[in-house]
């Protein structure tokens, strides 16, 4: 009598614990599945924002959020003395940095413009050869972007001469608004970058596969208790 309890103690816990397991499965496919719901939807949001026709920015500050990835068009000058380079930039195969300068626009306002990628030094200690930064007034063109996007940490200013100072520097430099733009081209033909920055990877992802993974895991598990509980 004593061990059939024992038996039917063991099996409760057993089931116990599958069903925690399933339960387990069942939110991990729900947080993918989410996940590749969110991702579709900025890929979608992405390619949508980047058709539409280009507006000047003063106009799609009105609607920041709404407008992020959309082309628009300003009138200043770039700030020389406020770069900064990203580290860890890539462009077909080869190592750099993405060159970032501040620019003022003729309302006052200070935001970075992402001039695209420029290959890295032949060594630590060599600095990369940026893109010329002329003084005088010009007009761009680039994609707007959220500043929350905007890489932090893994950069350094730029000193005298392309030199590369410290990281503090570069993160105690002068404010800017809550955007930044990627550059597409310049009224002045010697700014227009080289390799400009990228639109991001639009795909999917395997969110969704995963999703259906850990359901089949969910049914592993009810399958596999069902198999003990006849052995046993």
């Amino acid at each position: 009598m004593l061990h059939h309890v024992s038996r039917e103690k063991y099996s409760w816990l057993k089931s116990l614990i599958a069903l925690l397991l399933v339960l387990f499965c069942l939110w991990a496919s729900q947080w993918q599945y989410h996940r590749g719901v969110d991702r579709h939807h900025r890929n979608f949001l992405i390619t949508t924002q980047s058709a539409r026709a280009q507006i000047p920015l003063l106009d799609a500050l009105r609607d920041l959020p709404g407008n992020e990835w959309r082309s628009v068009t300003t009138t200043g000058t770039f700030d020389a003395q406020s770069q900064i380079l990203l580290r860890n930039r890539y462009y077909e195969g080869q190592y750099g940095f993405e060159q970032l300068t501040l620019f003022v626009d003729t309302e006052g306002r200070k935001f970075w413009v992402d001039r695209g990628w420029v290959k890295a030094g032949k060594n630590a200690l060599t600095p990369p050869a940026l893109v010329s930064t002329p003084s005088e007034s010009m007009e761009i063109l680039g994609r707007l972007r959220l500043d929350s996007s905007l890489p932090r940490g893994s950069f350094f200013a730029v000193g005298a001469e392309g030199s590369l100072i410290s990281k503090l520097n570069a993160q105690s430099g002068a404010q800017s608004e809550n955007f930044y733009i990627d550059l597409i081209s310049a009224s002045v033909p010697k700014v227009n970058p080289i390799a400009p920055a990228q639109l991001p990877e639009l795909t999917d992802g395997p969110h969704m596969a995963y999703a259906l993974q850990w359901i089949f895991f969910g049914a592993l598990v009810i399958y596999g208790r069902r198999l003990i509980r006849r052995s046993a």
